[in-house]
C-alpha cells in the first residue's frame, strides 16, 4: 500500500473520529439507569490469527488475554464512592479490576537474530483498576494500569508453550525481547450513547467516545465513534477491547431476555509514546522503532446478551503504528465472554 493511500486512510479515520466527537451534546442527562445487583466476570482473547490477511502468522500485536471482574452497582465503600463522584460526577457506580497479558512480535518470527527495523519482541503483563460511572446516556471511566514489560511478563513461555502444544513452530527471537521495565499509566474516558432511529422494533444509536492515557507505558489521546443497530441497546456502551483505550468498559445490564446488536465504527489516536515500540527511554541502547503519531482503526462486530450471559466479537483493522511496518491494514479479532454471578 503506497504512502499516499496510507495517509489518505489515516486522514479519513481521524476526520471520522472528529465528526463523531462533534455530535456530543453539551447537555448530559444525569438520570440513574437500571441497577445491577450482580458481579460480572469477563474472559477476553485477542489474536491476529483471526485476520483477513492471507497467510497471516504471528506478527505485531499477536495475542492478548484478559480476565476481568466488575462489581455490582452502587456497592462501593463510601471513600471510594466519594472519589468516584468527585472524578466522574453523579451516576451509577462500579469498580473494575482486570489482569491482562499482551504479546508483540516482529513480522519475521523465524529469525533468531535481532531485527533492528522491525517491531521488537515484547511481553506485557498489566493489572487494571477502573472506577466507572453510568448515566442514562454516558459511561465515564477513570483508573490506572500498572505492571511489567519484558521477560517477566512471560510472553515467550506462553506463546512458545502454546505453539508446542498445537505443533506449530516456536518463535525464535524471544531472547531479543525488550528488557524488564515497570510500566504504568493513568487513563480516563467517556462514551456517549444517543438513539437516533427505530425501524420495525430495531433501534439505531451512535456511541461517540473520547479516551486518553498518560504514563511510561502509553501516552495518547483517542477520539472515535460507532453506530449500532439491534434490540436492547441500552444494555451496554458497546464492545470492549483489551488495549484500545476503553479497557474496563465491559459492564452491562440485560434490559430484555435477549439483547443483540451489530456495530461498525472508527477511531483515531494521537500517540505521544508507546513503550512496546520505543523501548525504555532511560536506556539509549534499548531496542526501538520510530512510532507513527497518528494511528487509525476501523472496527466491526456483533454482541448478544441472553439472560445475563454476553458474548461479543470485534474485528479491528489498524493503520501502521511504526515507520516501516508491512502488511497494509493490520487486523486482528477479539472475542469476549461474560457472565453474572
Amino acid at each position: 500500500m503506497g504512502h499516499q493511500k496510507r495517509a489518505s486512510i489515516s486522514k479519513f479515520l481521524f476526520t471520522s473520529a472528529l465528526v463523531s466527537a462533534a455530535v456530543i451534546s453539551s447537555s448530559v442527562a444525569h438520570a440513574t439507569p437500571k441497577q445491577d445487583p450482580y458481579d460480572t466476570l469477563t474472559l477476553q482473547w485477542e489474536n491476529d490469527a483471526a485476520s483477513t490477511l492471507n497467510g497471516t502468522s504471528d506478527q505485531y500485536y499477536t495475542n492478548g488475554l484478559k480476565i476481568g471482574w466488575t462489581s455490582p452497582t452502587d456497592k462501593l465503600p463510601k471513600p471510594i464512592a466519594d472519589v468516584n463522584t468527585f472524578l466522574l460526577g453523579n451516576g451509577m457506580q462500579r469498580i473494575h479490576w482486570g489482569l491482562q497479558q499482551m504479546m508483540f512480535t516482529p513480522r519475521d518470527t523465524k529469525a533468531s537474530v535481532r531485527l533492528p527495523h522491525d517491531r521488537p519482541y515484547a511481553g506485557v503483563l498489566l493489572t487494571t483498576v477502573n472506577l466507572i460511572s453510568d448515566t442514562d446516556n454516558t459511561r465515564s471511566v477513570f483508573g490506572f494500569q500498572a505492571g511489567l514489560m519484558g521477560p517477566g511478563a512471560l510472553g515467550r513461555q506462553v506463546q512458545n508453550g502454546f505453539h508446542s502444544i498445537i505443533g506449530d513452530h516456536k518463535n525464535k527471537g524471544w531472547h531479543n525481547q525488550l528488557k524488564n521495565m515497570p510500566v504504568f499509566q493513568v487513563q480516563m474516558g467517556r462514551t456517549w450513547r444517543y438513539k437516533f432511529a427505530q425501524l420495525g422494533g430495531v433501534d439505531f444509536d451512535v456511541l461517540p467516545s473520547a479516551n486518553g492515557a498518560a504514563g511510561n507505558y502509553k501516552t495518547f489521546a483517542q477520539l472515535g465513534g460507532i453506530v449500532r443497530f439491534g434490540q436492547g441497546l441500552d444494555s451496554d456502551f458497546g464492545p470492549s477491547r483489551i488495549g484500545s483505550g476503553n479497557d474496563g468498559t465491559d459492564a452491562y445490564v440485560g434490559t430484555n431476555f435477549v439483547n443483540w446488536y451489530v456495530f461498525g465504527g472508527v477511531d483515531g489516536q494521537a500517540v505521544a509514546y508507546n513503550a512496546t515500540l520505543q523501548g525504555d527511554p532511560t536506556h539509549s541502547n534499548s531496542q526501538h522503532v520510530s512510532k507513527k503519531w497518528d494511528v487509525g482503526e476501523i472496527l466491526a462486530g456483533a454482541a448478544v446478551i441472553v439472560k445475563g450471559y454476553k458474548i461479543a466479537y470485534t474485528q479491528t483493522w489498524q493503520t501502521q503504528e511504526f515507520k516501516g511496518q508491512k502488511s497494509g491494514l493490520f487486523n486482528y479479532g477479539s472475542v469476549s465472554v461474560s457472565f453474572k454471578f
